[in-house]
């Protein structure tokens, strides 16, 4: 074979000179989002109601203040009743661990909205008995019982994140902490749970985002929450701009939150990075 034909052989395949199918529809869909946002803008610019924006924006800050509220107390409520459920799906007993589990699938397997009708509806047809005890003045507000329901929904998430991460981390950090005399709570709090934070903040932060989403849910039980009110607007106006808007600011909502989680991820791990 001489040098030339060995040049040959060994000379790479030339270069596709078209683009590939992915490349295509990935542009065009990053093409056609791009032009549905321009629309969307384009609408907002050209189809400004004044009148509109001064009369429902108190509205809409005040149903913003309301869906805030209930997310926030959701989520302490779900991260606190979440301790429990996560030791009983951790726990070696096989009736703490078949409770917690069934507990789990409930609230992982039924949707969002049918707990808070139960909550909402159901629970309400039993008013003589709640007014017995005392809880009547709880479940007849559609507030509380969003918060109640969105609680019980969050804790079981919160309680598969939070033992997913305890679980990840390696049984030998137990062992050599108890080769050092330690407890096993403070194991858990000085050398475990560190280590667990950093897996779960993720997970965390998705479930944040999706708390903020489906806030709206309530609007459905007559809480004036931003949703709500987006509603309110809309049936006063028929002004399609009413759920632009809303949209908008729970994108920014989103947003807001997504690089928050970012930003504290950074801040946690920056003694993992080289």
């Amino acid at each position: 074979m001489s040098v030339s034909q060995a040049i040959a052989v060994d000379r790479p395949p030339p270069l596709a000179r078209f683009w590939p199918r992915a490349r295509i529809v990935g542009y065009a869909l990053v093409g056609l989002w791009t032009l549905f946002g321009l629309g969307i803008l384009a609408y907002l610019i050209f189809a400004w109601n004044a009148a509109f924006f001064a009369r429902y924006a108190p509205a809409y800050l005040r149903g913003l203040g309301t869906t805030l509220s209930l997310v926030a107390i959701s989520m302490v409520a779900g991260a606190i009743l979440s301790l429990p459920v996560a030791y009983g799906r951790m726990s070696k007993s096989r009736i703490l661990s078949g409770l917690a589990y069934c507990y789990v699938y409930f609230f992982r397997g039924t949707p969002l909205l049918v707990q808070t009708y139960l909550v909402y509806y159901g629970i309400g047809s039993f008013r003589p008995e709640l007014q017995t005890v005392g809880l009547w003045w709880f479940f007849r507000e559609a507030f509380y019982c969003g918060v109640f329901a969105f609680s019980l929904n969050t804790a079981a998430y919160q309680a598969e994140i939070l033992r997913g991460a305890i679980e990840s981390v390696p049984r030998g950090q137990w062992e050599g902490a108890a080769s050092l005399g330690l407890h096993k709570l403070h194991t858990l709090r000085k050398v475990i749970m560190p280590q667990a934070i950093i897996v779960a903040l993720r997970p965390y932060g998705n479930e944040l985002i999706l708390m903020i989403k489906a806030s709206a849910i309530v609007a459905i039980i007559t809480v004036y929450d931003l949703m709500g009110n987006a509603k309110l607007a809309y049936a006063n106006s028929f002004d399609i701009q009413a759920y632009i808007w809303v949209a908008i600011v729970y994108l920014v909502m989103v947003e807001i939150l997504r690089h928050g989680v970012e930003w504290i991820e950074r801040r946690i791990t920056i003694h993992l990075k080289r």
